[in-house]
């Protein structure tokens, strides 16, 4: 048996698959808080009493997480974990374990996901032995591209979700000025993630006071701006909302031009599903494709919504089957 991990900035996802061949079968799957536990092989060790499963029964284990690896280790970017994982192997006797970043994880789940676990934006034209991109806005902000090299897709970790945002619009100006003030320069993670919606909520209230009580002290803020500016009950959220759609739609973009991803671009993490009304009224779309004088090259790019939930632990299980 196979156990894989997909260890995030606020939830991690442990499970135990079968290896079968293309697309391991899940055992036993659970999700934990990442800060409820002090570290990765304590989770691991409530996981095995939960899955009632003995550590000699794993063939290989293999974790996804949201840092970028160096040396078989990982610090986490947004919370103070270290994983190594020659430690974890030696924790519990495992024979192999490998640790990748999160995004290239999930890359390897992208060429066996089915129909009905993707939603799409753009038909387009995927080109045979074209790459794809990866992009995934949760806690924080991941990219990958996934190499096509001889018909056989292999992932690559990027950490270009911490480069610097690139404004297009006034409203975008102001709000890198007020990013800038606050934390010394704006990343595209400081726009496209979770806090994303706190940073871009103050700005766009800036003229108004929000109609939808938001608390920006609340960690569920961003859920409640998402849902006051679906039901438009509040302009202000309207407008956070449009620019955090407008923003993720034209980073997207970036990443296409710079992957040539003529194989697809996917769009993964946590806030993409949830938003998907948000995501198909156009706002979205035209600015991925506002990219003169290459808007054709892009126009022609599959793009798809990435709706299982899961798709990064599935990621991690492919890796590990494919080293049993």
């Amino acid at each position: 048996m196979i156990l894989a991990g997909d260890i995030g900035g606020t939830k991690t996802l442990l499970g135990v698959f079968d290896a079968a061949p293309v697309r391991p079968r899940p055992a036993f799957v659970r999700s934990y808080g990442t800060l409820d536990f002090d570290e990765l092989s304590v989770m691991i060790a409530e996981f095995f009493r939960d899955a009632e499963t003995r550590p000699d029964a794993i063939d290989r284990a293999c974790f996804g997480v949201a840092g970028p690896v160096m040396d078989e280790a990982a610090q986490l970017t947004n919370v103070p974990w270290r994983v190594d994982a020659r430690r974890v192997a030696a924790d519990f006797t495992f024979r192999g374990v490998s640790l990748l970043n999160d995004l290239e994880a999930m890359g390897y789940a992208v060429p066996v996901l089915r129909e009905s676990e993707v939603h799409v934006l753009q038909e387009g034209e995927a080109l045979r032995g074209g790459n794809i991109a990866l992009i995934a806005a949760g806690t924080g902000l991941g990219q990958a591209l996934i190499h096509n090299i001889n018909g056989r897709f292999v992932p690559s970790a990027s950490e270009g979700g911490h480069a610097d945002f690139a404004a297009r619009t006034e409203r975008e100006i102001a709000l890198v000025r007020d990013l800038t003030a606050r934390y010394g320069r704006a990343d595209v993670e400081h726009v496209i993630s979770g806090r994303g919606f706190f940073n871009i909520h103050p700005v766009a209230h800036r003229d108004a006071p929000c109609l939808a009580g938001v608390d920006l002290g609340d960690l569920e803020a961003p859920a409640v701006i998402s849902a006051a500016a679906m039901e438009r009950r509040c302009p202000g959220c309207v407008e956070t909302l449009d620019m955090f759609v407008e923003a993720y739609g034209a980073e997207s973009g970036n990443l296409a031009l710079r992957t040539v991803s003529s194989g697809g671009l996917f769009i993964g993490g946590g806030i993409a599903p949830k938003i998907l009304p948000a995501l198909t009224n156009g706002t979205f779309m035209h600015a991925f494709r506002a990219k003169p004088p290459l808007d054709a090259l892009v126009a022609a790019m599959p793009v798809k919504v990435i709706l299982n939930a899961e798709a990064g632990l599935l990621g991690a299980a492919v890796f590990a089957a494919d080293r049993t």
